[in-house]
């Protein structure tokens, strides 16, 4: 039997997965949405990835990481749990052993990532703006009534793109608006919107980082030319875009799943199997905590939330 496995990426936006084989081939990778349900979009995209593993397979590892990777990793038994900064610098080393800078921009967060010799040296993630991520991006796609996929391209054949305020989502989709308003071309607004993502990145998210190159560009938003023309512009230095680029998590957490393989096999029939959570607030003390109730079937497998031992109480979980 040949050993495969399972990296599973669960942003707030989009969820990833890959299967890979003992010599880090990708078999067979998915890139869905999350609709802000990660159980169903975990359970969907194992669905299609069980049907790209060979029949003389097995799965000897899973791996989660991303914003909801501990639920995700309940639900799924992971063999290993890590955090987004470790999943995206062993995916990256693995393609481009010589990195210094990682740039990463998801759908509500962005990242950098600064390796020196093979080892995360620093890093700084970005959580309360919105102006320099992909949700960002999407929802003025829309109110200029483009597709995502069209900003890049569009941006490119600018010659003079406005300036938009980059400061936060708030003004910059004020700027935006007022600028079409007043009758700049599309093409100008689309590049000036795409400038102003790279600007809010390097002012928030890079500000008092040393980015030297190698550099390389991943998330959802790398895959927009016009976001990684200004990077280049900006920074004056080449920008690496791999093809997987925006399912580097998943690969660096497959890989970390495959060097922490066990002896364990896993049957992905486990989908079918009924997964939910139960919220509640406990009523066993002045805290208050708000308690969250994991189960698996039938059985109950995990509460967290709880900061004193009153919430581990059956008669304080009010449900």
């Amino acid at each position: 039997m040949k050993n495969y496995y399972i990296g599973i990426d669960i942003g707030s936006i989009s969820t990833k997965g890959v299967i890979i084989d003992d010599n880090s081939n990708i078999l067979v990778s998915k890139y869905i949405w999350t609709e802000a349900n990660p159980i169903k979009a975990v359970k969907d995209l194992l669905k299609d990835l069980k049907m790209g593993i060979p029949k003389d397979g097995q799965i000897k590892g899973i791996g989660t990481t991303g914003s909801a990777r501990k639920l995700i990793g309940l639900m799924v038994d992971a063999s290993i749990v890590k955090n987004e900064i470790t999943a995206h610098a062993i995916g990256t080393l693995h393609y481009y052993p010589d990195v210094k800078t990682i740039l990463e921009i998801g759908g509500q967060d962005s990242k950098i990532i600064i390796i020196n010799n093979g080892i995360v040296s620093d890093y700084a993630m970005n959580t309360l703006c919105a102006a320099g991520t992909g949700a960002f991006l999407t929802s003025q796609a829309k109110r200029l009534g483009l597709s995502v996929e069209e900003l890049g391209q569009m941006a490119l054949s600018s010659k003079t793109p406005v300036k938009i305020a980059a400061r936060c989502s708030v003004f910059a989709e004020s700027d935006l608006i007022h600028k079409a308003q007043v009758g700049y071309n599309k093409e100008d607004i689309v590049a000036g919107l795409c400038r102003s993502v790279v600007i809010n990145y390097l002012n928030n998210v890079g500000k008092g980082k040393r980015i030297e190159g190698p550099i390389v560009f991943q998330g959802g938003v790398s895959k927009n030319s016009g976001v990684v023309k200004y990077f280049k512009e900006i920074l004056k230095q080449d920008i690496i875009v791999d093809e997987n680029s925006h399912l580097m998590g998943a690969i660096g957490i497959a890989l970390l799943a495959m060097q922490n393989k066990t002896s364990k096999t896993y049957d992905l029939n486990m989908i079918d199997i009924r997964f939910e959570t139960k919220g509640f607030e406990c009523q066993g003390c002045s805290n208050n905590c708000e308690i969250l109730k994991i189960y698996r079937g039938q059985k109950l497998i995990d509460v967290w939330g709880n900061r004193c031992p009153k919430g581990l109480k059956e008669e304080n979980m009010n449900i």
